[in-house]
């Protein structure tokens, strides 16, 4: 059983400056509060390729489990560890990120896909955002009802948690634009 599901945003900021945002949304000191959940980023590698002009950045990603208090009691963790490759073309105006967990993998798999392209609509002014999900609790699947409340319960975390990022995201790409206009807030 899986449980996948997918959001759309749209930032009325140009790509450039949401990127930017993305970029500081784990280290801003004021969000900490808002990204309780997330206990310690660490940059692992980061690569320009001089050919394509891609940048290609690794981050550790350490984590408050998500999901339901006897799910990680049964797990016997409450850290979960994950992984994030990051992919930014410039040339082309996109930032692709995929997040997987590699701690308690065993239990249960979840991998996130994020998007940052330039609006159709307003391709200089305005940035899309295509977040997708999938949830995958292993062991249980023999007891799928269960494991489809277990995922649903995690779903419901990681949508809110993602409500809590682009609340960030919002408050900081509203600083870099008041940053680029000479205003301090």
């Amino acid at each position: 059983m899986v449980k996948a599901y997918s959001q759309e945003h749209t930032f009325k900021h140009p790509w450039e400056r949401v990127t930017s945002a993305s970029w500081r949304k784990f280290s801003d000191p004021e969000n900490k509060r808002t990204l309780s959940h997330i206990v310690e980023v660490d940059t692992l590698n980061r690569r320009l390729d001089p050919q394509s002009g891609k940048l290609y950045t690794t981050r550790a990603i350490a984590i408050h489990a998500p999901g339901p208090w006897f799910l990680r009691k049964i797990v016997g963790q409450d850290i979960c560890h994950c992984v994030e490759s990051t992919v930014v073309d410039a040339q082309f105006r996109s930032m692709q990120l995929t997040t997987r967990n590699i701690s308690m993998q065993k239990f249960v798999e979840v991998e996130e896909r994020i998007r940052y392209d330039p609006h159709p609509d307003n391709t200089n002014g305005w940035t899309i955002c295509r977040q997708e999900t999938s949830i995958r609790i292993k062991p249980l699947s023999a007891l799928a009802s269960m494991a489809e409340k277990i995922e649903q319960k995690c779903a419901e975390k990681f949508q809110q948690n993602s409500v809590k990022g682009r609340e960030v995201m919002e408050r900081i790409c509203k600083y870099l634009e008041a940053e680029s206009r000479g205003i301090s807030l």
